[in-house]
């Protein structure tokens, strides 16, 4: 199935993102906040990018995740560098033909490949270069915002966005829009909330997932292709949608399991479908079950602490130790705390996220939620099977 398109929000965002909403700040940027694989990264691209562009709008869209091992204030200089490149007219290939990098425009000297290096054009200056000879406002999407903090020159170039925004942006006039989102609205927080943050003052918004009229369309798809099933029970849909944590590639991919030829279900799918999401779900649980078990204690201990606190996790506090050393049943000094967050970093996958000024943070946001459920269901802490001898500490 192609992708859903939600172009009424796009539109709404758009027109936020002008300035044109009553209430709202998305004119100083716009920061998105939703869980993995729940459909953000598509929206960015197959709606909100194409809704810009309709509006008369320069798009530049860089994906911080999409390599992992480049430097996210590299990649972010890149993709404004590739966005530049074919707004410099005659002079700029005349140059790339004769193998020069570096031209002057207006009395700047560009070389896309310097920008945002220290002897380069900054980030600021290659935005109004490509404002200004784009004749457009430009917005810059980055998706995976977030991931700009585990580096000095990602934080950098965080920082030089805040400013260009500020050089370009006038009252009644915005030239440059910012669309940051993030799949951790803790992390994305970050980027907002104290005097030092890029963009303090800036609100995180929770991008709300697809909703009834995504069921809807997919309902008629299914009564479309197969005429047998109808009506389909789309509450029950909606009740495995909300299963699968809404996330449209896991529903979608039980979806054709349990309609094909071959699944061998006879009668009605609608409870096969809810009996694959929940099996989803328990998966996920276990999963997460078995990486704490196989923890040392510490690790054990500093993990329980971040899933408590959330973004109020400090890790070398006295209430922090105080809090291993009942959790473990021995001292736990901040060295060993210290050693305990590297290894939950160097786990593969990693459960702990460190950004470059030393702040901690889940690597994934759903433990959050399966810490939560256990706790209103009273199961926390998991206990390891009997006979089962956990890790010890070194």
């Amino acid at each position: 199935m192609s992708a859903f398109s939600r172009v009424a929000l796009a539109q709404e965002l758009v027109a936020a993102l002008q300035g044109k909403a009553l209430l709202g700040d998305a004119h100083n940027g716009l920061f998105l906040a939703a869980p993995r694989r729940t459909g953000k990264s598509t929206f960015l691209q197959v709606d909100l990018r194409p809704a810009l562009e309709a509006a008369g709008v320069v798009v530049v869209y860089v994906d911080l995740w999409a390599d992992a091992r480049r430097d996210p204030g590299a990649l972010i200089a890149e993709a404004i560098a590739r966005a530049l490149e074919p707004h410099l007219g005659l002079v700029a290939r005349t140059a790339k033909k004769a193998g020069l990098d570096k031209l002057k425009l207006g009395g700047l000297e560009v070389d896309t490949s310097r920008i945002g290096k220290t002897d380069g054009l900054t980030l600021a200056a290659a935005l109004r270069l490509l404002h200004e000879y784009a004749n457009k406002p430009v917005a810059l999407i980055i998706d995976e915002a977030q991931h700009a903090l585990t580096s000095e020159a990602g934080e950098a170039a965080m920082t030089a966005l805040k400013s260009a925004r500020d050089q370009l942006n006038q009252p009644g006039a915005v030239n440059l829009m910012l669309v940051m989102s993030g799949s951790d609205r803790d992390k994305l927080l970050r980027l907002v909330n104290s005097a030092a943050a890029p963009f303090y003052g800036s609100q995180i918004q929770r991008m709300p997932p697809l909703g009834p009229d995504f069921i809807a369309h997919v309902a008629t798809l299914i009564e479309a292709q197969r005429p047998k099933l109808k009506p389909v029970d789309r509450v029950a849909l909606q009740r495995s949608f909300e299963v699968f944590g809404f996330r449209p590639q896991f529903f979608m991919a039980a979806l054709a399991e349990v309609l094909s030829p071959l699944s061998g279900i006879s009668g009605r799918f609608e409870p096969a479908l809810l009996q694959a999401a929940q099996n989803s779900q328990a998966q996920d649980e276990a999963q997460m079950e078995s990486e704490y078990l196989g923890l040392k204690s510490s690790e054990q201990a500093v993990l329980w602490r971040m899933l408590a606190q959330g973004a109020r996790f400090r890790p070398y506090d006295s209430e922090a130790l105080r809090f291993y050393r009942e959790a473990t049943g021995h001292p736990v000094n901040a060295a060993q705390a210290q050693r305990a967050l590297e290894n939950l970093r160097q786990r593969s996958p990693a459960l702990v996220w460190k950004s470059a000024r030393g702040e901690y943070a889940l690597d994934d946001a759903a433990m959050h939620r399966w810490y939560e459920a256990r706790v209103a269901a009273n199961t926390w802490p998991p206990r390891a099977p009997h006979g089962h001898l956990p890790q010890q500490d070194d």
